[in-house]
């Protein structure tokens, strides 16, 4: 039978930089199912925090906002490194996340939020990094959004564009929306969409 008992020792953490972001080294052991304790691990551990993203949905007419933007991330790994995602950013202290998404479809697509429905709550890229994603389905009226937005001090540079809910999906099963909290969030809306727009479900 599979050892149940989960217990962690952390015996080091060394910081390796101290920047926009933080990252550390750290040495730990945990049990293991078979019984025991690991032996000394090593492992790299980028420190992100807490962040949010919402899809801005106008129900009334079946369309959603999404954003395009420059990622270094996908430098070398992707067709091109502007990405077609959606709105995020990161929560800071005295923040709630609920805050940050109607900020920032504020700040990067130009659009304001009537109402926020919580998708999930879920870790990015937990095998080297700690952001948790808080994901958002924002309510809009999308009459009017479009254009280049983002804050300048933040060398933000953010295409925001309308598309039917049919087109973005079309985007998504094209391999053109290549990362993943969009993704999540066009699956959602997939399952959900027919509640939230006017009408007979």
């Amino acid at each position: 039978m599979p050892n149940n008992e989960k217990r962690l020792e952390v015996v080091e953490e060394i910081p390796l930089y101290r920047g926009f972001f933080n990252l550390s080294r750290i040495r730990l052991r945990h049990t293991l199912y078979g019984g025991g304790w690991s032996p000394l691990l090593e492992r790299e551990l980028f420190h992100r925090g807490r962040a949010a993203a919402v899809i801005p949905y106008d129900p009334e007419t079946d369309r959603v906002v999404l954003i395009e933007q420059f990622r270094i991330g996908a430098l070398g790994h992707a067709p091109s490194p502007w990405l077609i995602e959606i709105v995020a950013g990161a929560v800071e202290e005295g923040e709630t996340p609920e805050q940050v998404a109607c900020r920032e479809a504020r700040e990067e697509a130009g659009c304001e939020i009537r109402a926020l429905i919580p998708i999930a709550e879920f870790f990015a890229t937990p095998g080297a990094c700690s952001e948790k994603i808080t994901l958002f389905c924002g309510l809009v009226d999308s009459r009017g959004v479009g254009g280049v937005h983002g804050l300048p001090e933040e060398q933000e540079d953010i295409l925001a564009r309308v598309l039917s809910f049919a087109d973005a999906w079309a985007c998504m099963e094209q391999g053109r929306i290549d990362s993943a909290i969009p993704i999540i969030a066009l699956q959602w809306l997939a399952l959900h969409r027919a509640r939230l727009r006017p009408g007979p479900a």
